[in-house]
């Protein structure tokens, strides 16, 4: 990994921090993330392959960033308030958003210190075609757990916004 990849996943990392606080849900503060991660996406995506099981390795890691992604969605606390909507990511939610960082990180840096020839051995038993199938992965995997919060957010807030105030008891 380059000084640049650790100073990406830093940033998105550092998102975590930033919806630790609870602040009023905007538009701004649901699309970073996603935007981000399509930036991330543009920057080191080359290709999506599809030969052997390529497809299956992306889909299924697509698949866990959306289990992820729902997952950090359902562990955000969400309040209505006069003004709005606020969001808080609680600890669950921002464990599960640097899990699935950490897990990407961790795959990359055990691909460049050793793990190498490990990964090129599974690879070629498994009909994986290379390298450029396991980062197509890795970043549908990041883009899933961005798209999946974001629409459980903003579906949450839409039903919290939309639900009626609890009718009061008629006085006697």
């Amino acid at each position: 990994m380059t000084i640049t990849d650790y100073f990406v996943n830093g940033i998105l990392i550092l998102l975590v921090l930033r919806q630790v606080r609870e602040g009023r849900l905007s538009l701004f503060n649901l699309v970073l993330p996603v935007v981000l991660v399509v930036g991330v996406a543009v920057y080191y995506l080359r290709s999506v392959p599809t030969s052997g099981n390529d497809l299956v390795l992306e889909m299924a890691l697509a698949g866990s960033g959306a289990v992820l992604g729902v997952l950090c969605g359902v562990a955000t606390r969400l309040r209505r308030k006069s003004d709005g909507v606020y969001v808080k990511a609680g600890l669950a939610a921002a464990a599960l958003w640097v899990f699935g960082m950490a897990l990407r990180v961790c795959f990359a840096f055990a691909a460049d210190h050793g793990a190498g020839d490990a990964i090129a051995d599974f690879s070629r038993g498994n009909d994986i075609s290379g390298a450029q199938a396991w980062v197509a992965a890795f970043v549908l995997m990041a883009l899933g757990q961005a798209v999946a919060r974001l629409a459980v957010i903003r579906y949450r807030a839409y039903r919290l916004s939309s639900s009626l105030p609890a009718a009061r008891p008629a006085a006697v």
